[in-house]
């Protein structure tokens, strides 16, 4: 399990407000632990069965723990950002799942949807990795791509917005 996906779980924790999650892999066992006193911060303990647990970090919040990942970078081939007025008219598409956004099927190959492209609805617009699984998203919309809001290989949230559409 690497760092990224053990942040996810302690995000995950926090949102649905679970006392304690305990993982066992083998002789790999993760404790996540949010304490019912508003003083003290969640905990995270990480050990194998056989040892005695160690603590490896107690974030005073889950959010410090998120500013340890790499923060969603705008895209640089994005035109100026419309006013915030003008955001009104446009529809998002948003994540159906918590995951790492990727623009393209592979590196090498062509994005599924740059700005200024015509999505029709269904139509594939990027895929999202979660937990080793590729599952393409589709645009449920009909229109133009006016805005990319997240970095590729970037972690997204659930019904967190990537794309903003301008209907057709």
């Amino acid at each position: 399990m690497n760092f990224n996906e053990i942040q996810e779980l302690i995000r995950m924790v926090s949102k649905h407000k679970l006392s304690e999650f305990i993982l066992r892999e083998g002789d790999f066992r993760l404790i996540i632990r949010n304490q019912t006193n508003q003083e003290q911060a969640p905990a995270m303990v990480v050990a194998p069965v056989q040892q005695p647990v160690v603590t490896l970090a107690p974030p005073t919040q889950v959010a410090a723990t998120a500013a340890l990942a790499p923060a969603p970078v705008a895209t640089t081939d994005l035109p100026a950002a419309p006013a915030a007025e003008d955001l009104s008219r446009f529809v998002p598409i948003k994540s159906p799942m918590v995951g790492t956004f990727y623009r393209s099927s592979s590196p090498d190959k062509p994005a599924f949807a740059k700005i200024g492209d015509l999505v029709e609805k269904g139509q594939s617009v990027c895929i999202i990795e979660a937990m080793k699984l590729f599952n393409e998203i589709e645009s449920d919309i009909k229109g133009k791509i006016v805005k990319v809001l997240v970095d590729d290989a970037s972690p997204v949230e659930y019904d967190q917005p990537l794309f903003l559409v301008e209907p057709a």
